[in-house]
This record gives structure tokens, C-alpha cells and sequence, in this order.
């Protein structure tokens, strides 16, 4: 059973690997392309209505995909319990969202919300379909195929958004693509999943299910209303414009914390569910997790604050030079997050959503204490403000993790320790190239080399087992290519 489950590990890393950079490399292409022929005003309106829609897609999921995940036994009368609830919310949701779509455009005074927001929010009802497909292949590990789907998705839906952007040079680019996006998704995880609804349902399987979703679901607002908090003050108080600049500098950083998290952390909530109950075996593969990933994301998030400039104006191009420090800020926000991450899957595997709704509810408050603290100050400082509250959740999560699998600070010390050096020292070697005139592309190139020839000898000199590990696997991926 253990080598078992190392294999479907090792293929579920590999292929949320492929899923992720697959994706991110898809988006970036596409992004690039849309921010020459759009404007920064036409991602601020855009990024005003993703609000309500991510808001949406959390409320419609409603935790049950994890708990379907998490249940060992699980049957088809959970699985047709769960789409049908996912179903009827969605559309309670869009009929309400429907009507409410004039408050929306009036409380940002942009009379373009309206119609904006009535055709955005289909995208919810496409969602709701296909999370029980999504949740069956998560739950056997089988992320080759959903690797395929979003990958695919993400192509087709692009073309489409810049095929309309070619066209018509204006926000229904994005509308367009965000809602094919999900569209081609249903289609796609149908086409591929040989499971089909049937007429079945029990409140007594939610009834089940809710003490572990509750505290997920609650978490999960939390974390939309709070993550987009920022735009909602932008767009409320600052002009359209700035609001594009902060939603560019927010998508780059998410881009690039959201594929770390999949590459390294992907599957670790399944993992960890499957061993929920061998404390040896867990606590073991989290340390080893927690370890690779501060080895991995903490250096290269500190290269990316190093080389901002350069990055942003090469990927969006100069018009969004103005993004440049909300990257900056919310990248050092997002320094511990992956790391936060894991400790909250592994608490979340272990039964304990109510110890991550208390952590997630206190980092919050700590936010919104910050932000009337700073607010006559302005933005930056308010996001200063946010990037402690996200250090103090962090070790507040260090804590429970301590409690729960017996994982002690002297370990976590020595763990931490040389790969923080690293990250700081990567850091001056990367930020010095800004002291050179020469051109930004020829720049970035020599930030990219100087940063990574570093990496690579740090790695050398004290994690040689794990660069080895790393060669090897670059050579079994080329030779079965």
C-alpha cells in the first residue's frame, strides 16, 4: 500500500506540475497579448466584477468537493447529493446576483457593470457542473486528466478572448474568456470522466458532510472577501485606472503563487487524508514537504521582488510601470503562504477545519484592524499592514501544527534557518543588477542567470541530495519525451 501510494504521488506531483506550468505558461502567453490590446481601466472593471464571481464559485463548491475527497467510502448517492446542491445553488445565486447586478454598478458608479455582470455570472452555473467530476478525479490522484482539461480549457478560452479583443478592444475580452473558460471546463471534465448524475439525493449525506464543510466554507469566504478586499476600497475610492494597476500587479502574483502552490503543494490535501492516521508517516512527509518548499518558494519570491520592474514592464509592457509595487508588496505578503498552506491542508486532512477556521478568522481581523489603522494613510501602507497580519497567521499555524503532529520549533529552526540565508543572500544578487544601465531585457536575463547560478551552487554546497534528485528527474522527464 505504501509503495502504492508513492507512485500515485509521484504521478499526481508530476502532473500537477504539468497542470500548473502548463496553464500559468498558456495564461502568460495570453495575458501578455491582452494587456497590448487592452487597457488598465478595462482590467479594473473586470476585476470588480471577479469579486462576486469568485465569491460565487465558493459558495456553490461549499467545501463539499474536500469532504467527498476526505470520505473513504464514499458512494454515489454522496456524489449525486453534492451536484445537486452544487446546482441549485448556482442558480439561486445567479438569479439573485441577476438582480442585484444594478446595486453592483451603482455602488462603483460604473453603469458598464450592469449587462457586464449579468453575463459574467453564467460562468457560475457552468461551474456548479462540473465540481463533482473535478472531486472524483482528485480523489484517485488522477491529475493527468485534469491537467488536460484546464490546460485545454485555458488555450481555447484565450483564443477566444483575443480573438474578441482584436475585434472590439474592450472588457468583453475578459467577460468572454472567464466565462468560456468554465464552459469549455464543463465540457471537457464530462468528455473525460465516465460518471454521469443520477436521480438520487439525501439531506441526510449534507447533513453528514457539514461539520467538516461548514468551517471550510467559512474559511473560504473569508479568504475571497478578504483577498479582494483591496480591490473593492480601490474601486469604491480611486479611479478605474488604479484599480487595473492593482488587479495586474494581484493576477501576476497570484499567477505565480498559485502555480508554486500546485507544483509543490497540489495534491498534498489527498496525501494527507490517505495517512491521516499513521502520525509517524505524517509528520515525517510533512517535514520533508515543508522543508523543499521554503528551499523552493522563498528564494524565488524574493528574486521576483528583486527584479519587479523588469518583470512586470516585460510581461504586461510599460503602460502598467504603475503596478510594479503592488507586486512588489503582495509578493512579500505572499512569502509564507505556501508554506501557511501546507500547515492548513495537513490540518484540514487531519479533521481539524475548525482549527483552520479560527487561524483564517483571527488572520482577518487582523486585517481589517490594520487597514483602519492605516486607512487616511493610503494603499501601500495598507498593504504593509496585510503583509504582517499574513506573518502572524502563519506562525499562529506553526503552533496548532506543533500541537497536532508533534512537529517541535527546534525542527522547524533548523529547517528554516539556511534556506532563509539563501533567500536573502539570492536576493542582493538579483536586486544589484538594477545598478547596471543597460537595457531591461538584457537585464532581466542577467537577473535570471545571476540568480539561478547562485541557487544552483548554494544547492550545491549544502542540498546536493536534493539537486541531485532534481537533475535526475530532468533526465527521466527529456528521455521519455
Amino acid at each position: 500500500m505504501g509503495d502504492n501510494l508513492k507512485e500515485k504521488m509521484v504521478g499526481a506531483l508530476k502532473w500537477s506540475t504539468v497542470d500548473r506550468l502548463g496553464q500559468q505558461a498558456v495564461q502568460f502567453a495570453i495575458g501578455m497579448i491582452l494587456a497590448r490590446l487592452l487597457t488598465p481601466e478595462d482590467f479594473g472593471l473586470m476585476g470588480l466584477v471577479m469579486i462576486f464571481a469568485a465569491l460565487s464559485y465558493v459558495l456553490v463548491e461549499s467545501g463539499f468537493g474536500q469532504a467527498l475527497i476526505r470520505k473513504n467510502d464514499t458512494n454515489e448517492l454522496d456524489y449525486n447529493t453534492v451536484f445537486y446542491s452544487n446546482v441549485v445553488i448556482a442558480l439561486f445565486l445567479y438569479f439573485i446576483l441577476f438582480f442585484l447586478s444594478p446595486l453592483i454598478a451603482n455602488f462603483f458608479e460604473q453603469p458598464d457593470l450592469l449587462l457586464i455582470c449579468r453575463v459574467m455570472f453564467i460562468a457560475i452555473i457552468f461551474n456548479s457542473f462540473y465540481l463533482v467530476p473535478y472531486a472524483k478525479l482528485g480523489k484517485v490522484l488522477d491529475y493527468k486528466k485534469i491537467a488536460i482539461v484546464n490546460v485545454v480549457s485555458s488555450f481555447a478560452s484565450g483564443i477566444l478572448g483575443i480573438v474578441i479583443a482584436i475585434v472590439y478592444k474592450n472588457v468583453w475580452a475578459l467577460v468572454i474568456q472567464q466565462v468560456a473558460y468554465h464552459f469549455f471546463r464543463m465540457i471537457l471534465f464530462y468528455y473525460t470522466v465516465n460518471w454521469k448524475p443520477v436521480k438520487i439525493f439525501s439531506f441526510s449525506v449534507l447533513k453528514a458532510f457539514f461539520p467538516f464543510t461548514v468551517n471550510l466554507l467559512f474559511t473560504s469566504i473569508l479568504n475571497v472577501l478578504f483577498n479582494n478586499l483591496f480591490i473593492v476600497i480601490l474601486g469604491k475610492f480611486y479611479p478605474k485606472s488604479e484599480v487595473g494597476y492593482y488587479v495586474q500587479g494581484n493576477k501576476l502574483n497570484e499567477t505565480v503563487s498559485f502555480t508554486i502552490q500546485s507544483v509543490l503543494l497540489g495534491s498534498t490535501f489527498s496525501m494527507f487524508s490517505q495517512i491521516q492516521n499513521d502520525d509517524e508517516r505524517f509528520r515525517r512527509i510533512f517535514r520533508e514537504l515543508s522543508n523543499k518548499v521554503s528551499l523552493t518558494t522563498l528564494p524565488f519570491l524574493l528574486a521576483l521582488i528583486a527584479s519587479a520592474s523588469q518583470f512586470v514592464v516585460i510581461i504586461w509592457s510599460d503602460l502598467y510601470i504603475d503596478s510594479v509595487l503592488y507586486f512588489q508588496l503582495l509578493c512579500l505578503a505572499a512569502l509564507f503562504i505556501p508554506l501557511y498552506t501546507l500547515n492548513i491542508s495537513a490540518l484540514n486532512a487531519r479533521g481539524l477545519s475548525k482549527i483552520t477556521m479560527l487561524i483564517e478568522s483571527t488572520k482577518r481581523i487582523l486585517i481589517l484592524v490594520m487597514i483602519l489603522l492605516t486607512f487616511n494613510f493610503g494603499i501601500v501602507y495598507m498593504l504593509i499592514g496585510y503583509i504582517f497580519s499574513s506573518y502572524i497567521a502563519y506562525f499562529m499555524s506553526l503552533l496548532f501544527i506543533r500541537k497536532e503532529i508533534k512537529y517541535y520549533f527546534k525542527y522547524q529552526r533548523s529547517d528554516m534557518l539556511k534556506n532563509i540565508i539563501l533567500s536573502l543572500l539570492m536576493f542582493l544578487v538579483v536586486y544589484s543588477a538594477n545598478y547596471i544601465d543597460i537595457n531591461i531585457y538584457l537585464k532581466f536575463i542577467l537577473q535570471i542567470v545571476s540568480g539561478l547560478s547562485f541557487y544552483l551552487i548554494y544547492l550545491r554546497m549544502f542540498y546536493s541530495e536534493f539537486l541531485n534528485k532534481i537533475i535526475q528527474n530532468l533526465k527521466t522527464t527529456i528521455i521519455r519525451i
